[in-house]
């Protein structure tokens, strides 16, 4: 694994890299991404492969500004490319009928494909370097399937140092929106209208103003799409969430008893065994989320405690992905609790 200084040489290394089938994690605004060659089937296989993930969990694509999107996509909606020029580049990922001539690898196994063009400088650097700007990187969170995403450099090398599996990582500096894009379906308009698969920093509110349509929750025939399985973004230590009231009760009953506590927190509590408290605004807790999790799961605790955050729209992407990492963790509490009884 090489760790990289960001010059045009090491950027055309990187796209050579690309190229040649190889792996290269790369800094987005949301995440650090995993990439390869989108039409490539062995080379996206083999992010599957590294990062233990399941054959039908699609990826996204990621486009440099310019690239066309007829290439991609069979059906391109007008709401498409109204989207795509107010929001990209930057974090909304965009789901269309999948082109014929694109492997259904990066879908997995749909009829559909997800599309974005980020705004990180390097990871545009990088898919302008790509096959002349018009090529397409795959490229989930540059983690393990189903643990904390990744938004330092230093994170990516963490999990994949010991398996030689990515041949370089770009070192962007700290992703500045800390969670990932939005999703949001446009292949089925004539049906179902625009369907929010996941919230991230643009919000329903933000693509209503652009097409005039509200996306609608999610239904059960949505297509699959990238961090939306009810568990995901895990650390290794159990996560429990829970509001301040309930937070501050928990707090005093564990501490007579032996567990360590780690908590995520806004407000003022007592002294835990680790703490970390949280900027009190929606982006700045996005922005830290990650880094909050991997900080605090290398603390030898017995559980994360999460300070619930607001219930507002503006919170909804950073509710969404701690929702999903405390859903492994069921009756946490309340087992460490009863094991503490005489």
């Amino acid at each position: 694994m090489v760790n990289c200084l960001l010059s045009e040489d090491t950027i055309a290394q990187a796209a050579a890299a690309l190229a040649a089938g190889q792996l290269v994690a790369f800094p987005t605004e949301t995440v650090y991404g995993l990439g390869a060659d989108a039409e490539n089937p062995a080379a996206v296989a083999a992010i599957y492969a590294a990062k233990g993930r399941p054959q039908d969990h699609p990826v996204i694509v990621h486009l440099a500004p310019g690239a066309m999107l007829s290439h991609w996509a069979a059906e391109i909606p007008e709401q498409a490319h109204m989207l795509a020029a107010a929001f990209w580049p930057g974090p909304l990922t965009l789901i269309l009928k999948r082109a014929a001539n694109i492997p259904d690898a990066v879908s997995g196994g749909q009829d559909t494909v997800g599309l974005r063009c980020p705004a990180h400088p390097v990871a545009i650097a990088l898919l302008n370097a790509f096959k002349g700007g018009q090529g397409g990187i795959a490229a989930p969170s540059a983690n393990k399937f189903g643990h904390v995403s990744p938004t330092l450099a230093q994170h990516v090398r963490e999990e994949f140092a010991a398996d030689n599996t990515v041949a370089m990582v770009l070192d962007g500096g700290p992703s500045r929106v800390g969670i990932e894009s939005t999703i949001v379906d446009l292949s089925r308009l004539a049906t179902h209208g625009p369907v929010l698969l996941r919230p991230g920093q643009i919000s329903a509110d933000a693509i209503e103003a652009v097409i005039g349509q509200r996306p609608q929750a999610a239904d059960a025939a949505a297509p699959r799409a990238s961090g939306t399985l009810e568990s995901h973004y895990a650390p290794h230590t159990p996560v429990a969430m829970q509001d301040g009231a309930t937070l501050a009760a928990t707090l005093a009953q564990l501490s007579q008893t032996a567990h360590k506590v780690a908590l995520i927190h806004i407000a003022e509590f007592a002294e835990v065994f680790a703490s970390l408290r949280m900027p009190a605004d929606p982006d700045g807790f996005a922005y830290a989320l990650y880094a909050a999790l991997r900080e605090m799961d290398g603390r030898g605790a017995d559980v994360i405690l999460v300070e619930a955050p607001p219930q507002g729209a503006d919170w909804l992407g950073v509710n969404d992905r701690l929702r999903r990492a405390a859903h492994g963790s069921h009756g946490i509490v309340h087992g460490l609790l009863n094991s503490a009884l005489p």
